[in-house]
């Protein structure tokens, strides 16, 4: 326990030095922008696609996360809007000027297996 006037308290008080105020910039460190940046570049994934993902059991190990990524950007360098990228077994549609994967599926499911309102197909692998 530290003692401030006279009582004990139970934490220590943060003192701020001359030292401890001055702004800090780290060699080897990414700025805050570049950091943002970067993560912005990074595929998302929508609600809806989330709770599909869930529901069918679907995971994604990060060596697919990154060919996922890959494909996405290989689409937008082509000018693709809304794309079906078809990995393995398993469908995503994805918005490419958002980069959000908007609903996933596997292609063994059944039913009609049509997907609608895309511009362009990725294949990967």
């Amino acid at each position: 326990m530290a003692e401030i006037n006279g009582v004990k308290v139970p934490f220590i008080p943060i003192v701020h030095t001359e030292e401890s105020v001055k702004p800090r910039v780290r060699s080897g460190v990414d700025s805050f922008d570049s950091i943002f940046r970067e993560e912005l570049e990074k595929v998302k994934f929508s609600s809806h696609a989330a709770k599909r993902l869930e529901a069918r059991n679907i995971q994604l190990s990060d060596a697919e996360l990154t060919k996922l990524q890959n494909a996405v950007e290989k689409a937008e360098q082509k000018g693709a809007r809304d794309s079906l990228v078809m990995m393995d077994k398993t469908a995503f549609i994805v918005n490419i000027p958002n980069k959000t994967v908007v609903t996933a599926m596997q292609v063994d499911e059944g039913g009609d297996n049509i997907f609608t309102n895309i511009d362009s197909v990725v294949f990967t692998y």
